[in-house]
Protein backbone atom coordinates (compact mmCIF):
# COMPACT_ATOMS: atom_id res chain seq x y z
CA UNK A 1 0.00 0.00 0.00
CA UNK A 2 1.33 3.43 -0.96
CA UNK A 3 -0.22 6.57 0.54
CA UNK A 4 0.20 10.25 -0.19
CA UNK A 5 -0.53 12.55 2.72
CA UNK A 6 -1.37 16.16 1.87
CA UNK A 7 -1.38 19.29 4.02
CA UNK A 8 -3.32 21.82 1.90
CA UNK A 9 -2.34 25.45 1.42
CA UNK A 10 -1.98 28.02 -1.33
CA UNK A 11 1.59 29.18 -0.68
CA UNK A 12 2.76 25.71 0.38
CA UNK A 13 1.18 22.30 -0.06
CA UNK A 14 2.95 19.76 2.11
CA UNK A 15 3.16 16.21 0.82
CA UNK A 16 4.51 12.95 2.15
CA UNK A 17 4.53 9.58 0.44
CA UNK A 18 4.90 6.41 2.46
CA UNK A 19 4.34 2.74 1.84
CA UNK A 20 4.11 -0.49 3.74
CA UNK A 21 6.79 -2.94 2.68
CA UNK A 22 7.07 -6.23 4.59
CA UNK A 23 4.88 -4.73 7.35
CA UNK A 24 7.37 -1.86 7.72
CA UNK A 25 6.51 1.79 7.11
CA UNK A 26 8.87 3.36 4.61
CA UNK A 27 9.27 7.03 3.64
CA UNK A 28 9.50 7.41 -0.14
CA UNK A 29 9.36 11.18 -0.59
CA UNK A 30 8.28 14.35 1.14
CA UNK A 31 8.42 18.06 0.52
CA UNK A 32 6.30 21.00 -0.49
CA UNK A 33 4.73 22.41 -3.58
CA UNK A 34 5.47 26.14 -3.30
CA UNK A 35 3.72 28.82 -5.28
CA UNK A 36 5.06 32.35 -5.70
CA UNK A 37 3.28 35.17 -3.91
CA UNK A 38 3.97 37.39 -6.90
CA UNK A 39 1.76 35.24 -9.15
CA UNK A 40 -1.98 35.59 -9.68
CA UNK A 41 -4.08 33.25 -7.59
CA UNK A 42 -5.38 31.31 -10.58
CA UNK A 43 -1.78 30.69 -11.70
CA UNK A 44 -0.86 29.47 -8.23
CA UNK A 45 -3.81 27.07 -8.22
CA UNK A 46 -2.81 25.78 -11.64
CA UNK A 47 0.76 25.26 -10.42
CA UNK A 48 -0.58 23.10 -7.56
CA UNK A 49 -2.65 21.17 -10.11
CA UNK A 50 0.36 20.53 -12.35
CA UNK A 51 2.85 19.67 -9.60
CA UNK A 52 0.47 17.34 -7.76
CA UNK A 53 -0.31 15.54 -11.03
CA UNK A 54 3.44 15.04 -11.58
CA UNK A 55 3.92 13.69 -8.06
CA UNK A 56 1.06 11.24 -8.44
CA UNK A 57 2.29 10.10 -11.84
CA UNK A 58 5.77 9.55 -10.38
CA UNK A 59 4.77 7.65 -7.21
CA UNK A 60 1.38 6.08 -8.13
CA UNK A 61 -0.14 6.14 -4.63
CA UNK A 62 -3.05 3.78 -4.01
CA UNK A 63 -4.67 6.03 -1.39
CA UNK A 64 -4.58 9.62 -0.20
CA UNK A 65 -5.05 11.29 3.17
CA UNK A 66 -5.89 14.99 3.29
CA UNK A 67 -6.27 17.30 6.26
CA UNK A 68 -9.80 18.64 6.69
CA UNK A 69 -10.03 22.39 6.70
CA UNK A 70 -11.65 24.26 9.53
CA UNK A 71 -12.68 27.82 8.92
CA UNK A 72 -10.66 30.49 10.60
CA UNK A 73 -11.22 34.20 10.35
CA UNK A 74 -8.32 34.91 8.09
CA UNK A 75 -7.69 36.64 4.81
CA UNK A 76 -6.26 33.40 3.38
CA UNK A 77 -9.22 31.13 4.21
CA UNK A 78 -10.83 31.26 0.76
CA UNK A 79 -7.50 30.72 -1.02
CA UNK A 80 -6.68 27.66 1.08
CA UNK A 81 -10.13 26.21 0.47
CA UNK A 82 -9.68 26.75 -3.27
CA UNK A 83 -6.28 25.03 -3.17
CA UNK A 84 -7.84 22.14 -1.27
CA UNK A 85 -10.50 21.90 -3.99
CA UNK A 86 -7.81 21.62 -6.65
CA UNK A 87 -6.10 18.90 -4.62
CA UNK A 88 -9.34 16.94 -4.24
CA UNK A 89 -10.05 17.32 -7.96
CA UNK A 90 -6.63 15.95 -8.92
CA UNK A 91 -7.07 12.96 -6.61
CA UNK A 92 -10.56 12.26 -7.96
CA UNK A 93 -9.31 12.50 -11.55
CA UNK A 94 -6.72 9.82 -10.75
CA UNK A 95 -9.38 7.63 -9.06
CA UNK A 96 -7.45 7.69 -5.77
CA UNK A 97 -9.52 7.01 -2.67
CA UNK A 98 -9.29 9.96 -0.26
CA UNK A 99 -9.59 9.85 3.53
CA UNK A 100 -9.97 13.14 5.38
CA UNK A 101 -8.86 13.88 8.92
CA UNK A 102 -9.26 16.82 11.27
CA UNK A 103 -6.17 18.25 12.97
CA UNK A 104 -7.36 16.87 16.34
CA UNK A 105 -7.91 13.42 14.82
CA UNK A 106 -4.38 13.41 13.38
CA UNK A 107 -2.86 14.51 16.71
CA UNK A 108 -4.82 11.88 18.64
CA UNK A 109 -3.88 9.08 16.24
CA UNK A 110 -0.22 10.01 15.87
CA UNK A 111 0.69 11.30 19.33
CA UNK A 112 -2.09 9.96 21.56
CA UNK A 113 -3.63 13.35 22.37
CA UNK A 114 -5.89 15.61 20.36
CA UNK A 115 -3.98 18.54 21.86
CA UNK A 116 -0.48 17.29 21.02
CA UNK A 117 2.15 19.92 20.20
CA UNK A 118 3.98 20.30 16.89
CA UNK A 119 7.04 18.73 18.53
CA UNK A 120 5.00 15.76 19.75
CA UNK A 121 3.76 15.18 16.20
CA UNK A 122 7.25 15.53 14.77
CA UNK A 123 8.66 13.05 17.30
CA UNK A 124 5.90 10.56 16.46
CA UNK A 125 6.52 10.90 12.71
CA UNK A 126 10.25 10.36 13.20
CA UNK A 127 9.62 7.33 15.42
CA UNK A 128 7.04 5.74 13.10
CA UNK A 129 9.22 6.15 10.01
CA UNK A 130 12.54 5.45 11.79
CA UNK A 131 13.99 8.81 10.70
CA UNK A 132 17.29 10.14 12.03
CA UNK A 133 16.52 13.75 11.04
CA UNK A 134 13.21 15.59 11.07
CA UNK A 135 11.58 16.03 7.66
CA UNK A 136 11.78 19.61 6.45
CA UNK A 137 9.93 21.85 6.06
CA UNK A 138 7.18 21.51 8.69
CA UNK A 139 4.48 21.21 6.03
CA UNK A 140 6.03 17.95 4.82
CA UNK A 141 6.19 16.58 8.37
CA UNK A 142 2.50 17.45 8.78
CA UNK A 143 1.72 15.64 5.53
CA UNK A 144 3.57 12.55 6.76
CA UNK A 145 1.52 12.64 9.98
CA UNK A 146 -1.63 12.75 7.85
CA UNK A 147 -0.46 9.74 5.80
CA UNK A 148 0.42 7.84 8.99
CA UNK A 149 -3.08 8.54 10.29
CA UNK A 150 -4.48 6.75 7.24
CA UNK A 151 -2.14 3.79 7.77
CA UNK A 152 -3.20 3.59 11.40
CA UNK A 153 -6.88 3.68 10.36
CA UNK A 154 -6.17 0.77 8.03
CA UNK A 155 -4.63 -1.26 10.87
CA UNK A 156 -0.92 -0.68 10.23
CA UNK A 157 0.15 0.59 13.68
Amino acid sequence: MRIIGIDPGLARVGYGIIEIENERKKLLDCGVIETGKDKKEEDRLYEIFQDLNELINLWNPTAAAVEKFFFYRSSTTISVVQARGVIMMVLASKKIHVSEYSPAQIKLTIAGSGKASKNDILDAVMYNLDLKKPPKPDDSADALAIALTKLNEDGFN
